[in-house]
């Protein structure tokens, strides 16, 4: 049984940590107005510095993107997109003009993810030096391998196996559920996707890269769009909060034998 009987408002549980855990991808992304400077390579070296010894590999990526107006679809501006890597390719720090983003797959808990966060804002408002933030958003992405697509439902709650409980199961290729949640207590969003995808299928090719067998995901994005200052302490405690909130709706939408099943001990 649950330990949560509302996601959005409840206490958020202990920590249970899971060694084999199905968390396959960890983001958080801070949006700002766009920062022209940060194109250029002597601009951005003194924060390339600042994280060095954590982020040793630098890779920038040219990305060409495109914008439909009156006249159409035309090629939007070529962006230079800095990516700061350990050497183990596990963590990931992503600067562009407009965002810095955080990222690993190699996840063990929310405080340390959130402190190494922290880092990369201090070196961002150090060497950076943003004044406003258009948007924060945390983002976490389970994946669960099927060898059948009833195999899903001791893993998780019926609310959220949904289809897969009916004898509609061995003939779904692919079910997907999406619901945005307003939290105006905390000033903040959450969209939840999940469901059943097919073998190379992906909702996000970016952040969730395709297997060659069916599998569920379980794809928790918390964000506030509310324009602010850029204040480090700030923006950290609510990466937090929001990690707690993003936990109690995991622990609420999986079964205690999901917990087993990845290595927790309860």
């Amino acid at each position: 049984m649950s330990v949560v009987a509302n996601p959005l408002m409840d206490m958020s549980p202990p920590e249970i940590p899971l060694p084999q855990a199905p968390l396959v991808r960890v983001i958080a992304q801070i949006r700002f107005p766009v920062i022209a400077s940060i194109e250029h390579r002597g601009f951005i070296a003194s924060f390339q510095e600042a994280l060095r010894a954590v982020y040793p590999v630098l890779r920038p990526e040219i990305v060409r993107g495109y914008i439909a107006g009156p006249h159409g679809v035309e090629a939007a501006p070529v962006q230079t997109l800095w990516r700061f890597h350990d050497l183990r390719e596990q963590w990931r720090v992503s600067l562009a003009p407009d965002f810095l983003a955080v990222e690993t797959t190699a996840y063990t808990s929310r405080r340390a993810f959130v402190d190494r966060l922290d880092q990369a804002l201090r070196a961002l408002a150090t060497h950076i030096g943003p004044q406003l933030i258009d948007r924060l958003g945390l983002r976490y992405i389970d994946r669960v391998e099927l060898s059948s697509p009833e195999e899903i439902i001791r893993l998780v709650r019926d609310e959220v196996s949904g289809i897969l409980t009916t004898p509609l199961a061995p003939y779904t290729h692919q079910a997907l559920s999406e619901s945005l949640f307003v939290l105006p207590e905390i000033g903040a969003q959450l969209l939840a996707r999940w469901g059943q995808i097919p073998p190379r299928g992906t909702v996000d090719p970016d952040a969730l890269e395709p297997v060659d067998t069916p599998s569920w995901i379980l794809d928790l994005d918390m964000f506030s769009n509310t324009p602010r200052p850029f204040d480090t302490e700030a923006l950290v405690a609510d990466a937090y909060r929001y990690a707690e909130r993003i936990y109690t709706v995991f622990r609420w939408a999986v079964t205690e034998a999901f917990l087993r099943r990845y290595g927790g001990e309860l």
